[in-house]
């Protein structure tokens, strides 16, 4: 029954198209589900918690979701829509929360008189059991290559334990936890025509998170695939993918998307 989704766009819905893979099938799942309404979606809803259990189904033990989200502000409150679905992951569907990552818009803000303008989004990392790869992603420049000096670890006590001399001996080191993206008209990527979807992520946000969580030759899902971004990189990635979306306007976006993508990077 995967052969049928396998390398391909399927325009379904997609609690009904993951019933139809089987069990622990899929290594990684990158996607951007419709939240609150800050955007509309051709009018189309999803059923968050049969797509939750489900996607725990389909993992392989040691896979990873990577579910990228956000609150609406509604009369001056946030929803607390994404800490309610993490809930959900994690007490009801069976993950556990690996990590948090904060998706950074560079130049860009939500404007509010009442509150500091919001410039992210939540990266949620679920994983079924114990997360099984992790391929670290290091670009962030160390300001002092060589010796840093002397160390110190705080205790749990509140004692201080020196370490000794820390040395830096590359030019770059692992990132942080908070990911910097444009995510502007022309920076996400340079397939304008894939502006005609309204809630777009940046083809690198997608390119890095499958490059961290999987390896070539691994099967990443995008059951909400919208414009495509996820399985276009997983294809440039060597990776098998499997994109799913209940529009058949977001479904021909996405394959006029893919068949326009360059040959693996990797072979």
């Amino acid at each position: 029954m995967i052969d049928d989704f396998l390398d391909k766009i399927t325009c379904c819905d997609c609690l009904e198209g993951i019933r139809q893979l089987p069990d622990e099938c899929v290594d990684l799942v990158v996607t951007s589900p419709p939240y609150d309404n800050l955007r509309q979606y051709e009018g189309y809803t999803f059923d968050f918690e049969g797509v939750a259990r489900e996607l725990y189904r389909v993992m392989k033990h040691g896979g990873a979701v990577i579910w990228v989200i956000n609150d609406q502000v509604i009369d001056g409150f946030q929803s607390c829509t994404s800490y309610r679905q993490v809930i959900y992951f994690v007490d009801v569907a069976g993950f556990g929360l690996h990590q948090r990552i904060v998706y950074q818009k560079k130049g860009f803000s939500h404007p509010d008189n009442m509150r500091y303008h919001q410039t992210h989004e939540l990266m949620f990392i679920f994983s079924k059991g114990k997360l099984k790869t992790f391929n670290p992603i290091s670009d962030r420049k160390n300001r002092w290559k060589g010796s840093w000096g002397n160390v110190s670890k705080r205790m749990v006590d509140g004692s201080l334990h020196k370490q000794g001399e820390k040395l830096y001996l590359d030019a770059v080191s692992k990132r942080f936890d908070i990911w910097e993206y444009h995510n502007g008209h022309g920076f996400g990527t340079r397939d304008k025509y894939v502006y005609a979807h309204p809630a777009t992520f940046p083809e690198a946000l997608a390119r890095d998170h499958i490059l961290s969580w999987s390896n070539p030759g691994d099967l990443v899902l995008d059951p909400m695939c919208g414009s495509g971004t996820t399985c276009k990189a997983a294809k440039q990635l060597s990776r098998h993918w499997i994109g799913m979306d209940i529009s058949e306007k977001y479904c021909a976006l996405s394959q006029k998307r893919i068949l326009a993508t360059n040959p693996p990077l990797f072979t």
